[in-house]
């Protein structure tokens, strides 16, 4: 193994030099024969997303270096995606493209090509979010009137951009899963009569049921499948343009007693996710799961992370076992910073949802303009797209796409999380894809460079990570 460890030194010391100049300058020495492949990205945005050239090779040889340990023998969660929510802004924003960059764009987030990110999971509003240019929903009337039959029901607020966009997504990835949520029921079902804040009135819980179900019905008749719902979005954060406050037990009685018997009755396969907010309220979602009634028609619940600790997705599954757990929104701040953001996110967002037994981990916004817009009035002004469109021409990638980008590539739905050790300060997390390829994610939450080996199977690889970088292994 002595060609082995001359040929990592290099690498090892000079930070991704190739081993493979080394063995063209050392004729005598056979080529290492690379069993690992790694993509990179630096918190200082020298390189973003790329394949390394340095040759990596399972084997023997002893050091000091800390071991990240890669177990396939012990699994937890199998996947369901990775990916952002698709706002009425994203796809409006996005639509300004030229036709051949709109394109272009689309296969690169949702294709399945070498040069694609491979976007296996959205997000998207019933009705509008604050990242839309107005609040709106599918049955907005005059003050005054109601409509409890729902004749007035109408998606034309999304033909024009989010329809039509998700149809296009379908026809490059039809086995992208989609979860909707709503913002804010109708005007006229709520106490204030307002987009903002406010409760359900409990007489229009039933005809609130029948909305979700003629959503789906109809978004299903467009061709788009809606695989789960939450019914709020936020429900403890009544201050926003749209919400709406939903306490626990008004969220159980109105799956117990009404959205869940609607789903059965119409004979929707839609899953019903809960809560769908902050990690700070763990006791919310096991509120609701702790009603045997609501219970029942629950797949899981879904969590935000602006409060609180990540480990609260760990709390709800260890009191719930049979029931999922999903990370559904976090953003990246106009404000924050590529490298902090970069290193928080996956941290937390990507490794620490993955091990907290979460299905999903999304980010928030795909797509703003050049002033964090558009949103409605009230609605979040330094929500950062993972793109930034900036014209008809040209879009920037900014940080959320390659906090996605490093697990969203190589980690396709239907993979399984797998063991591995924390060590020090290499936060990771591993998965086992459909096909047998090992995909390990590391973050160094460090400023200084880390040497560590990466030990499978009773061998392993040694390799360097500078401080604040995150890197893909796939074996």
């Amino acid at each position: 193994m002595k060609f082995l460890y001359l040929l990592t030194l290099p690498f090892l010391f000079l930070n991704c030099s190739s081993s493979n100049e080394i063995a063209r300058s050392t004729p005598d020495l056979p080529t290492i024969a690379n069993q690992v492949d790694f993509w990179l990205t630096k918190g200082d945005q020298s390189v973003t997303l790329q394949k390394q050239s340095t040759a990596l090779a399972f084997g023997t040889r002893s050091n000091t270096y800390p071991n990240i340990e890669v177990d396939e023998s012990k699994t937890f969660q199998t996947i369901d995606g990775f990916g952002y929510t698709l706002t009425g802004g994203s796809a409006q924003v996005i639509n300004q493209l030229n036709s051949q960059k709109r394109t272009e764009l689309l296969q690169e987030l949702f294709g399945k090509n070498d040069s694609s990110i491979s976007v296996s999971y959205l997000r998207i509003s019933i009705g509008a979010s604050d990242l839309d240019a107005i609040p709106f929903t599918y049955n907005d009337l005059p003050n005054g009137q109601t409509d409890v039959n729902l004749e007035s029901f109408s998606l034309a607020p999304n033909r024009d951009d989010v329809i039509p966009m998700l149809k296009e997504i379908l026809k490059i990835n039809p086995d992208i899963k989609i979860m909707a949520v709503p913002w804010s029921p109708p005007v006229w079902m709520k106490d204030n009569n307002s987009f903002i804040g406010g409760s359900l009135l409990s007489k229009y819980y039933r005809v609130y049921a029948q909305y979700f179900v003629k959503y789906i019905q109809e978004m299903k008749a467009e061709g788009i499948t809606i695989d789960a719902i939450t019914p709020q979005n936020e429900p403890l954060h009544p201050g926003n343009n749209p919400s709406l406050l939903m306490e626990a037990l008004q969220q159980a009685e109105f799956i117990k007693n009404h959205l869940g018997p609607a789903f059965q009755t119409a004979n929707l396969k839609t899953k019903i996710v809960i809560y769908d907010h902050n990690c700070n309220k763990p006791e919310y979602p096991i509120a609701i799961l702790k009603d045997p009634a609501a219970r029942s028609f629950v797949d899981g619940s879904a969590f935000h992370l602006y409060e609180g600790d990540i480990s609260a997705l760990s709390t709800v599954h260890n009191a719930f076992p049979d029931k999922n757990v999903y990370f559904t929104e976090q953003y990246t701040a106009s404000t924050g910073t590529f490298n902090g953001d970069l290193k928080w996110h996956l941290k937390n967002v990507i490794i620490g949802s993955m091990r907290n037994w979460s299905k999903t981990a999304l980010e928030w916004n795909l797509a703003s303009d050049v002033s964090f817009g558009p949103n409605t009035p009230g609605g979040c002004t330094t929500c950062k797209g993972a793109l930034t469109i900036n014209g008809s021409n040209s879009f920037t990638r900014n940080v959320a796409y390659y906090i996605i980008a490093h697990v969203s590539k190589f980690v396709p739905a239907g993979s399984v999380r797998i063991a591995t050790n924390l060590n020090s300060n290499l936060y990771n997390v591993a998965f086992k894809t459909p096909d047998g390829k090992k995909v390990l994610v590391v973050e160094n939450d460090r400023d200084r460079t880390e040497l560590f080996n990466i030990k499978y199977n009773g061998k392993w690889i040694t390799t360097s990570l500078d401080g604040g970088s995150v890197a893909t292994y796939v074996w």
